[in-house]
């Protein structure tokens, strides 16, 4: 298509996204009235959502419309998944400059629709309004399908902690395109389009899975959350985590312990989870540390790596020095 969105116009851009967008059984009423109506079976909706900002959270000449919708989607659809719920439906709010080229803004709901696809879910409506920053605003809504939702704080001493999903890919892939290059490929598209496990949240859950939550910040830093809401200390173990031979290539050639990915990257968006001691985890699952009593005046909250602090630089906080 050629043009701009401000030559489109806001209903012209309105009638072409959502033109392009299925329904799924969950879907009872979609885009093209005030609001639209998504099924509840359980009776009960799990909510979420984010903001991206360009040149924040990411970069047009690092990645495609499509990567950015994939991305954004992902980051929302996975925090349905750590609440043990199945996704059904996404809402949009686009804020973009009149000059974008209308492709980008098409692409972009591209991307949102297949990564929707690929969780289960569907894009129901949303809002589209001039301004001068690319703004994608994203709520995504989640069915528990009869299942009490798996939270941060149910952590227990004794449970085991598994992970599954990438770790530590995304944030190999963004110290590759900071220093001006695009391969290892993998690595790069693990940045600019991540690969949540989406079904294994709901399959933890019925595992019995006591705590769960998403690995965006990196994973110490979310532990930390799991740890400080039940009131646990959590300690992981080094050697249970894979450190793929491509990672470790890349963090040779720039100098960095990719074990520093692997604990402090976000952006993968791997489930991490505990759960009782003796529960069968599927293969899927990789078990890397267990829960355990504060010792003595230790504080709660805290997470360690071989019995150590973990004090290299991860996590993530927007109105901090990031």
């Amino acid at each position: 298509m050629q043009g701009t969105v401000g030559e489109l116009g806001e209903f012209g851009l309105i009638r072409e996204l959502t033109s392009r967008l299925p329904r799924t059984p969950a879907v009872e009423l979609g885009p093209g009235d005030d609001a639209a109506v998504v099924a509840a079976p359980d009776g009960r909706v799990v909510a979420t959502t984010d903001v991206l900002l360009e040149g924040r959270h990411f970069r047009r000449d690092w990645s495609t419309a499509y990567d950015v919708g994939r991305k954004s989607a992902a980051q929302n659809l996975a925090d349905i998944a750590a609440m043990g719920a199945a996704p059904t439906a996404l809402l949009l709010g686009l804020v973009a400059p009149a000059e974008l080229p209308a492709t980008w803004a098409l692409e972009l709901m591209d991307g949102i629709r297949d990564e929707c696809k690929v969780a289960g879910a569907a894009v129901v409506g949303g809002d589209v309004v001039r301004g001068d920053v690319i703004t994608v605003a994203i709520t995504a809504l989640g069915d528990l399908q009869g299942r009490a939702p798996v939270t941060r704080s149910g952590a227990r001493p004794g449970d085991v902690v598994a992970v599954t999903g990438w770790l530590g890919w995304s944030a190999a892939g963004f110290t590759v395109l900071s220093r001006g290059f695009r391969s290892p490929r993998a690595f790069v598209e693990a940045h600019r389009r991540p690969e949540p496990p989406y079904h294994a949240g709901p399959a933890a859950a019925q595992l019995g899975a006591t705590s769960m939550i998403d690995v965006s910040d990196g994973l110490v830093a979310d532990l930390g959350h799991v740890a400080e809401a039940s009131a646990v200390h959590i300690d992981l173990r080094a050697t249970d985590f894979d450190i793929p031979a491509q990672m470790a290539d890349i963090g040779q050639a720039v100098g960095v312990d990719p074990l520093t990915w692997v604990l402090s990257g976000g952006e993968d968006h791997a489930l991490v989870a505990t759960f009782p001691p003796d529960t069968h985890l599927p293969s899927r699952w990789r078990i890397v540390g267990e829960v355990t009593r504060p010792a003595g005046l230790s504080r709660t909250g805290t997470v360690t790596v071989d019995g150590a602090p973990w004090d290299r630089v991860g996590g993530w906080d927007h109105f901090g020095g990031g």
